[in-house]
């Protein structure tokens, strides 16, 4: 399919006639482009990177509110031409009435108060100033509009008069009676003034240049040039034409298809504005410069071709993303959790969109709108479902803070077996009862545990003061640690398990000893049960489960145990957390491993890692789950 801005090159007879005739320099026909083209503008020639520009500006511009859209418009206006920004404008324009039309129907919330109504008055007011000074703006751009055409208009007009009198004076050359060195001199000047004078109007360009060409040839007619400056006149056309070839070629070289094209229209009005060449080179070089032409137009063409492969591409790319993000959309989505996973997987189509290139021009506008709109209905969905947790928490805010009351007032109560059972009973209420807004939830729990902590410490000092005193609390303690020193564990294992479930329960039973020596005796204690622990006939596994409960259930039996029990508990939850993340860092690793050289032993090293890593998290298990079962 041929681009409607490639350069069309024809090869005209040369004019025999004339150069048998008279034997002197007449125009190049073989070398001239067509009238058509010759009135043709290459500024007129659009390009994949405007379209490119102008789509990315469409899609910034969707971002923009209607006042920074009012600004950027009075921005352009006061520092650009006015030819500079049309499609700029244009792009704006549209996106401010489409911004005012979706303000005007915006749905209403809810019944708006009288206060509402003012702040909705206050809009409307703010709205119309907006408008308003966006349609000064325009019309401002459209007088700045009209004055730069009609200034074109009495630029062009100035320019047909000036070639009309160049043309009139080349006529006029054909009568005097100088001589010809000056006289061809004069015309030479004549040509150069007609290049650089500008484009004239449209409706005057073909009858202008066919009046040149008709007086150029009666100039050449007349003048009857000698052969010698003859020759002159055409090695120096052909020097400037090979100069024009060799740029052509250089140009196969760009980079940018779109500005070798762009640059070749300048080769080529250059060109035409040329001379004629010796005959025995016109063919050779117009036959060079035209197939360089022809190898950067079917670039350009091509370069067209695939661009609009790769945006319909795009486009299906971007169709996938907007189906899957309406899926997303449409979800069934009930959970916090749930929310949080396809919110990332919302966020993921959002970073992939932005790695896709533009699609085609009629499209690119639509595929955004329908992606950003499953966006929009997604994130809203996600507003009003945590709005709703909102509430719930805060329903569970009202319970917990009830919870704390009533704890508060058992704290104080001397019915040992009653409070403690409506005090497991608050407990268990506040371990069914779902989250508290974050801003209230440390505190809360604070003063929920403060308050169970307080009843089973008064609790656990009443009833130590009803054993020995603390001295002989401590001496029946140094013995029991003597006994286990001494002790010789069975062979049988149940049998040990038993004495050793002896020796912890005898412990505790024995009650508090002074707090000079409590972590003394405490570690005494350990080292000795442990040593036992270590001799017992099962797996190491096994061994430091029972180490560890021996361990919890001493912690249990000293005062104050719910502080030290929570430490205990969120250590093995941060070591069990590490480990599940280690675990899915190895997984991974499995499968990057499997691609290279002695991937069997690698694989097989991280796979024992693995194994160990899950047994050790079966164990931390077993240890919360014991916990948690001390702490009710």
């Amino acid at each position: 399919m041929e681009n409607s801005n490639t350069v069309h090159l024809h090869d005209e007879p040369f004019n025999e006639e004339v150069e048998n005739k008279f034997d002197s320099m007449l125009p190049d026909e073989g070398e001239e482009m067509t009238r058509e083209e010759a009135a043709s503008s290459p500024d007129d020639l659009s390009s994949a990177e405007e379209e490119q520009a102008l789509a990315s500006l469409s899609a910034r511009y969707s971002t923009y509110s209607r006042l920074q859209l009012a600004e950027r418009l009075k921005e352009l206006l006061e520092n650009n031409p006015v030819d500079k920004i049309k499609d700029e404008v244009e792009s704006i324009k549209t996106w401010f009435y489409r911004k005012q039309k979706e303000s005007v129907e915006a749905p209403l919330q809810a019944t708006p108060s009288s206060s509402g109504q003012e702040k909705l008055k206050q809009q409307e007011q703010g709205k119309t100033s907006i408008e308003d000074q966006f349609k000064e703006l325009l019309a401002r751009y459209k007088e700045l509009k009209r004055e730069f055409n009609r200034q074109q208009e009495l630029i062009q007009q100035a320019n047909l008069e000036k070639k009309l009198k160049i043309i009139e004076a080349i006529k006029e050359l054909t009568t005097g009676k100088e001589e010809l060195n000056e006289t061809y001199h004069k015309f030479r000047d004549l040509q150069k003034a007609w290049r650089e004078t500008g484009p004239v109007p449209p409706q005057n360009t073909s009858d202008l240049y066919e009046r040149y060409h008709h007086t150029v040839e009666l100039f050449y007619d007349f003048l009857k040039i000698n052969k010698e400056l003859k020759e002159l006149d055409l090695k120096k056309n052909l020097e400037q034409k090979i100069q024009l070839c060799e740029k052509t070629e250089e140009l196969l070289l760009e980079p940018s298809v779109i500005k070798a094209f762009r640059t070749l229209q300048e080769y080529h009005a250059q060109w035409r504005e040329i001379g004629p060449v010796p005959a025995d080179k016109r063919e050779e070089i117009w036959n060079r410069f035209k197939n360089a032409s022809t190898k950067i137009n079917k670039a350009y063409q091509e370069y067209f071709e695939k661009l609009k492969e790769e945006q319909k591409k795009n486009l299906a790319l971007k169709t996938g993303l907007c189906e899957k993000a309406e899926e997303l959309a449409q979800a069934e989505i009930h959970t916090l959790k749930e929310w949080e996973e396809k919110s990332k997987a919302m966020v993921e189509l959002q970073q992939l969109w932005r790695t896709i290139g533009f699609a085609p021009k009629k499209d690119n506008v639509k595929i955004y709108e329908r992606f950003r709109a499953a966006c929009n209905e997604f994130f809203n969905r996600r507003k009003e479902f945590y709005h709703q947790i909102k509430e719930e928490q805060n329903k569970n805010y009202q319970i917990k803070l009830d919870l704390c009351i009533q704890a508060e007032a058992l704290k104080e109560s001397t019915d040992w077996k009653k409070a403690t059972s409506e005090i497991i009973k608050l407990q268990k209420l506040w371990k069914q009862t779902g989250p508290v807004p974050r801003k209230h939830s440390e505190a809360l729990w604070q003063r929920f545990r403060t308050a169970c902590d307080d009843f089973f410490n008064r609790k656990a000092a009443h009833f130590a003061s009803l054993e020995n005193s603390q001295e002989n609390n401590l001496a029946r303690k140094l013995a029991l640690i003597e006994e286990i020193k001494q002790y010789t564990l069975p062979e049988d294992v149940q049998e040990a398990l038993n004495a050793l479930k002896s020796f912890q329960q005898r412990w505790t039973e024995i009650g508090f000893v002074p707090m000079s020596r409590k972590e003394e005796i405490t570690a005494a204690y350990h080292e000795a049960i442990n040593r036992l622990y270590d001799q017992l006939k099962v797996d190491e596994s096994k061994r430091q489960l029972l180490k560890f409960k021996s361990k919890i259930e001493s912690i249990r039996s000293s005062g104050k145990p719910g502080d030290k029990l929570y430490h205990e508990r969120d250590k093995l939850i941060t070591r069990l957390h590490k480990l599940e993340n280690d675990i899915k860092l190895w997984e991974n690793n499995i499968g990057f491993f499997s691609k290279s050289k002695n991937a069997e032993k690698m694989i097989q090293e991280v796979q024992n890692k693995i194994d160990k890593a899950r047994e050790e998290i079966r164990l931390l298990e077993e240890k919360i789950n014991f916990i948690d079962s001390v702490m009710k």
